[in-house]
């Protein structure tokens, strides 16, 4: 199982939101280079940058930001946030350099936008699940795709997706542990490979992930506020 460091930005910042919600927002510095960079050498197998701005439509995105921290590391980087064009998904991965994109508003209202993607692409997509009460939510967690989780694997894997990011909204920011019910019974869908997101905490959420059959675990508030370290998770993973 990777251990994946998440660097959340928003007007440049880097951030966590509590359960998706801009107004509850906890900064955590202004150099999103250097969180990056720490992470990195702390020994995360990957980087999971999420635009803020660009997921919740602010008028704003990070983009110029994303491609200097992209440079500036050496390992390798998922995007994140308002990736909602075709256009965009190649831009990412060809311009921009990003190892893996994750979609969500786009996948869901234009499944076809998938069928587009040539199969080397196809390899680099990372569908969300983003989850609440078990329907899968979108545009920044704000409105609902219509569908259940299980019906969103199914759909995905269906179109030649393999890896999905499972976050449950309700456990995003808390530090309350992560939501292993659910985890467990979309690790069961023969071909996913999931990666935990939302409430990861200590060494034994990371070891129950590990358990029930996670790819990778994406650690957020935990290792900002020093509940959790990346190299003891990595011991476990």
């Amino acid at each position: 199982m990777k251990i994946i460091a998440a660097v959340d930005i928003m007007d440049g910042s880097v951030v966590r939101l509590v359960k998706g919600d801009p107004a509850n927002k906890i900064n955590y510095g202004s150099n999103a280079i250097e969180t990056a960079q720490k992470w990195e050498a702390a020994g995360a197998d990957l980087l999971h940058l999420v635009d803020l701005d660009a997921a919740l439509e602010t008028g704003k995105d990070n983009l110029q930001l994303i491609t200097e921290i992209i440079k500036a590391v050496q390992i390798p980087v998922q995007v994140a946030g308002g990736i909602r064009t075709v256009e965009a998904v190649e831009k990412m991965l060809g311009t921009t350099k990003a190892a893996k994109v994750v979609l969500g508003t786009l996948a869901y209202e234009n499944p076809d936008s998938i069928t587009q993607l040539t199969r080397k692409r196809l390899e680099k997509i990372v569908v969300s699940l983003d989850q609440l009460k078990g329907t899968v939510m979108i545009k920044g967690w704000k409105q609902s795709s219509g569908m259940e989780l299980a019906d969103a694997i199914n759909e995905f894997l269906s179109l030649g997706v393999h890896e999905f990011l499972l976050t449950s909204v309700e456990r995003d920011g808390t530090l309350e542990g992560p939501d292993l019910g659910t985890l467990s019974h979309a690790c069961t869908f023969n071909g996913a490979k999931i990666m935990a997101s939302g409430g990861i905490t200590s060494l034994l959420d990371i070891l129950r992930l590990r358990v029930v059959g996670c790819s990778s675990a994406i650690l957020g508030r935990a290792i900002y506020d020093g509940k959790l370290s990346i190299p003891r998770a990595k011991a476990l993973a």
